[in-house]
């Protein structure tokens, strides 16, 4: 008598089960890049704390950030990512350098560790190639503390290109004053702490 086989339905060990998909660095940059080319970002930008002032002697693009309109609490910082996206992305294509001003900021202008962590890491390598010069104005403890423990452990790429200038005349010597707009508060403390002696009218802007 023929024995009745069953028909024992076996896995394929041949395929590999299906792995979950992990966005990579690019495509989340990507990614980020287009909401931020089609999101309301009016927020962030009307606060006026990051904008790019003219260029350097060299011609660079000079981008400006002021600490003090940085409110950590009233902030998106999300969408503060998103501008900062925006703003760079067309102008890091080339050479170009920060201006980030201090000057009166406090405690609640200071961005969380893990959110410039996070910055840091999303700006693909671009950003920080074609990154020349990062000038500090106006410094404190807190200032050269974060910049001296972040270029040491997460980005000792860029080390040598941070500079902590004590005045703004100091970047004269880089871009000249016409293609630097800052706020008024700013010339106006630096004229406290240094004096007024090189906000003069420049008789010759060639």
């Amino acid at each position: 008598m023929a024995m009745d086989t069953m028909a024992v339905e076996m896995p394929d060990l041949a395929t590999p089960a299906p792995r979950p998909l992990v966005e990579t660095q690019e495509e989340k940059y990507e990614r980020l890049l287009r909401r931020a080319r089609s999101e309301d970002l009016s927020e962030v930008s009307g606060i006026g704390c990051l904008y790019q002032s003219g260029v350097d002697r060299l011609g660079r693009p000079v981008v400006i950030f002021i600490g003090k309109w940085f409110p950590i609490a009233d902030i998106d910082l999300d969408k503060a990512l998103l501008y900062l996206i925006k703003l760079l992305d067309p102008i890091v294509r080339g050479d170009y350098v920060i201006a980030y001003f201090h000057t009166l900021a406090s405690s609640g202008n200071h961005p969380p560790f893990s959110w410039l962590k996070e910055v840091y890491t999303v700006l693909p390598y671009k950003y920080k190639k074609n990154l020349k010069a990062f000038y500090i104005v106006h410094p404190t403890f807190w200032t050269k503390m974060m910049t001296w423990w972040f270029t040491t452990f997460m980005a000792p790429a860029i080390k040598a290109k941070v500079h902590n200038l004590p005045g703004v005349e100091y970047l004269y010597s880089v871009m000249q004053p016409h293609q630097l707009e800052v706020p008024a508060f700013v010339t106006e403390y630096d004229m406290t702490i240094n004096g007024m002696h090189y906000f003069q009218p420049e008789t010759n802007n060639t």
